[in-house]
């Protein structure tokens, strides 16, 4: 079983980070502020204006812990990493079968979790709302999107996937204002906007949307599969396929059930976040604590439905990486996705 490891957020703008003996020490305005054993880390993930000795790039890259940089609000400038881990034969068997019967199985796996995961979501919505109007609307929309598990049966092209896929997050995202309890009107989300968030519910999904992918672009690398080449996602260049069908069954139960806690139980409030022009940016002191309870849900546990063991949330995607390696070296008959109970 992996160990559960921590990955440090440098949060404040002009941070230092350099390297002091088996430490990472992070300077601000010339004074230093913490110093973290390395050996505790799995990644490190820089926002805003961070700057990066080249010594701590080097001890970063021989331990296997990446850096990662984003801007303040959660979109990705790049990343450092070592040398590429995994086995050849393993990434050669990956990206013969981005269009073979065997990928095609694995993106309908894809899909159909995430009908699965949706749907649960939707429904624990439903039986916790006290107005009967959005429990019928919620209960509605799970029926429609449970109806097109048929259609992903008798698919026949990625193209009609994704197609269906994109169904299933319109008709989901179609009702996610149901789900929201607060009656403040800060928090109506309207419509799903990406890039940029055009108001404070999708500043948030996306926002825990980019915590995911770190983690799971992460455990795909650990594991020794190329997060850029996927199965359901088209291949694009700088576009992380992979890592994206991997998200398709964990966004619902890992992402969204968080935010709609932060929102109904008032852990978030309106003026946690800047109105701008042409998008809504979360304030530092929000993702502060946005990333305190990512972290702290990450250290929950659970019974993998799969493996019929209890680990920590954090763990879900090194898993499901590891069982996916499994499945397309052959060790396993069938890829078997996470399904929330």
């Amino acid at each position: 079983m992996k160990q559960m490891l921590n990955t440090l957020y440098v949060m404040t703008g002009n941070s230092y980070l350099s390297k002091q003996g088996e430490t990472i020490c992070v300077h601000v305005g010339g004074r230093e502020k913490v110093r973290i054993p390395i050996h505790n880390l799995e990644s490190v993930l820089c926002f805003s204006k961070t700057t990066v000795s080249t010594p701590l790039i080097a001890f970063c890259a021989e331990r296997g812990i990446s850096l990662s940089f984003f801007n303040e609000q959660g979109r990705f400038y790049g990343r450092i990493e070592g040398p590429v881990r995994g086995n050849v034969l393993l990434r050669t068997t990956q990206y013969s079968n981005t269009k073979s019967e065997q990928g095609f199985t694995l993106a309908k796996n894809f899909v159909v979790c995430k009908i699965a995961n949706s749907r649960n979501v939707l429904l624990r919505s439903a039986r916790e709302s006290n107005n009967e109007k959005s429990k019928g609307i919620l209960q509605k929309a799970s029926s429609q999107i449970a109806h097109l598990v048929t259609q992903i049966k008798t698919a026949t092209s990625f193209e009609q996937l994704r197609g269906i896929e994109g169904i299933v997050a319109n008709r989901y995202f179609g009702v996610f204002d149901h789900m929201i309890k607060s009656d403040d009107e800060a928090f109506v989300f309207e419509k799903r906007s990406k890039r940029p968030p055009l108001n404070r519910v999708n500043s948030l999904l996306s926002y825990f949307y980019m915590l995911l992918m770190n983690d799971v672009r992460s455990a795909l690398e650990g594991v020794g599969l190329d997060p850029a080449v996927g199965f359901l996602h088209a291949l694009r260049p700088g576009r992380p396929s992979l890592a994206l069908d991997l998200m398709e069954e964990l966004r619902a139960p890992l992402c969204d059930r968080l935010v709609l806690a932060m929102i109904n139980l008032k852990q978030i409030q309106g003026n946690d976040f800047e109105i701008l022009p042409t998008a809504v940016r979360i304030k530092e002191a929000a993702r502060k604590n946005i990333i305190k309870t990512w972290q702290n849900r990450k250290r929950d546990k659970i019974i993998h439905p799969y493996l019929n063991e209890r680990m920590y949330i954090g763990l879900i995607p090194h898993i499901q990486a590891r069982l996916l390696a499994r499945h397309l070296r052959g060790d396993i008959d069938y890829y078997p996705p996470f399904y929330w109970r």
